[in-house]
């Protein structure tokens, strides 16, 4: 469903060329959250730019549902529900008015649109304050919201850039159970992450990303045995070490 080949980022700064992405390979099948780790800096919204078409890489390429981004990056957009950290809702729009609004710009048909909607809003929630204007929504209805967003055209990939970010214990919770929906449903998932305790309990495999490139790669038993470190924090820390 995902396919990420060789892929390296190139960026000017200051008269010198830093390289953002080196050499990234990796593949996710529908069903599957691949976990994208590392800490700031380390490659993974660059790489996640790549993919939705957002970026232009310097070698290589990605591919989505069999269309690749340097050669139709419309038709990977369309195939795409972005869940960020950073998202916002429109304020003055009802909950119901946005979420239609959204599937509409993906060109989704209104009947199509509305029974999804009915059955998302099911799904997680939202019917208590669906005809609520997003104004006066908590923190957490807006959590919802944005996640039904991602799922109004119904794409076959997923990507989560830092979703549980500023969330507290519900709001988390929240996040482990739409990945779990995602699963149930076949999309195939990339969890782009800095908070590694919790990767652990939400990816099927990994990719530990430093300094623009992959480090290690696999199920956490597969890490586990190449490392000799038992959990991911303690694997990174082993990278850092390596380097002092």
């Amino acid at each position: 469903m995902i396919r990420v080949e060789q892929l390296y980022k190139s960026f000017g700064v200051d008269a010198e060329t830093v390289e953002a992405v080196r050499d990234v390979s990796f593949e996710v099948a529908g069903g599957e959250v691949f976990g994208l780790l590392g800490p700031n800096g380390a490659g993974k919204t660059t790489t996640l730019r790549i993919i939705m078409g957002l970026l232009d890489p310097s070698a290589g390429y990605a591919e989505v549902d069999g269309f690749r981004t340097d050669q139709d990056a419309l038709q990977v957009k369309s195939r795409i529900g972005l869940v960020s950290a950073s998202s916002g809702v429109y304020q003055w729009l009802t909950v119901r008015e946005m979420l239609l609004f959204f599937a509409d710009m993906y060109g989704v048909e209104v009947e199509t649109a509305v029974q999804t909607l009915d059955q998302l809003a099911d799904v997680f929630e939202l019917s208590k304050f669906i005809d609520q204007r997003c104004s006066g929504l908590s923190t957490g209805q807006c959590q919802r919201v944005n996640l039904v967003r991602a799922l109004m055209h119904d794409p076959p990939v997923l990507l989560l850039d830092e979703p549980t970010r500023g969330l507290d214990v519900i709001g988390t919770r929240v996040v482990f159970d739409y990945l779990i929906y995602l699963r149930q449903q076949k999309k195939a998932v990339i969890l782009s992450t800095h908070r590694l305790d919790e990767a652990e309990r939400l990816c099927d495999r990994f990719a530990l990303l430093d300094e623009g490139a992959i480090r290690y790669r696999g199920t956490l038993g597969e890490l586990q045995a190449e490392t000799g470190q038992q959990t991911l924090v303690d694997m990174f820390q082993q990278l850092v070490d390596s380097k002092g």
